[in-house]
């Protein structure tokens, strides 16, 4: 807790430098010039910070991590991606719905609302499993499989939905993409040399450790 007071003084100073500028196009100037934003209390504030944080480093890096892992699994997938780099967009989406960084989410329900033939009643907690959904076959047929030529894998919910969805979720997709741009360019294969030691969370779906070796054909 003292370390989150910490970062939250620090992000309030930053903040309040970006108050008294006029509105540019940064992220902590659109925080605080927001109407929705811009006066949260200490508690809200701290909460989106957290998330900011852990959303732009935690979730991108165990989706690469899970990249490794998948084209250790499935070699074929980096000979397709080899043939044409043009999948490199596509294995992006893949490997996030594949991997699904952040397993669940809990929500509020603000009514009385039937979902699936499931009466779910106004104050009663939602867990949504984006980890379950993004293995559902009905919509990803063969769904444990990684297919970098999968048609409809930008169908996923790893990024939520609507309103909720993840304001890096773009930054994210380019990034992934390029990796794998850069690892189908120079010939690359990222072997793993150890079993990987995989993060004991039931909200976060990675790895603390996975030790590898590049090689190049």
């Amino acid at each position: 807790m003292k370390q989150l007071g910490e970062m939250l003084q620090r992000f309030d100073r930053e903040l309040e430098a970006r108050r008294v500028l006029p509105p540019s196009d940064d992220l902590l100037s659109r925080m605080v010039h927001s109407e929705a934003m811009g006066q949260l209390p200490p508690l809200e504030r701290l909460a989106n910070i957290a998330l900011l944080i852990v959303a732009g480093n935690d979730t991108t890096r165990n989706s690469i991590s899970g990249l490794v892992e998948a084209l250790h699994l499935y070699p074929e997938e980096l000979e397709k991606l080899r043939a044409d780099p043009t999948l490199s967009t596509n294995a992006s989406q893949e490997i996030i719905r594949w991997q699904s960084p952040v397993t669940h989410m809990r929500r509020t329900a603000t009514a009385d609302v039937e979902v699936g033939g499931q009466l779910i009643r106004q104050g009663e907690k939602i867990v949504m499993w984006y980890i379950s959904g993004n293995r559902d076959e009905s919509v990803f047929p063969n769904a444990e499989r990684f297919d970098v030529t999968r048609e409809n894998a930008r169908r996923h919910i790893a990024f939520g939905h609507g309103i909720h969805r993840c304001v890096g979720a773009r930054l994210a997709e380019v990034q992934i993409a390029a990796v794998i741009d850069e690892i189908v360019s120079r010939r690359l294969r990222v072997v793993p040399v150890g079993a990987p030691e995989r993060l004991a969370s039931p909200f976060l779906h990675g790895f603390n450790a996975m030790p590898v070796r590049l090689e190049q054909d």
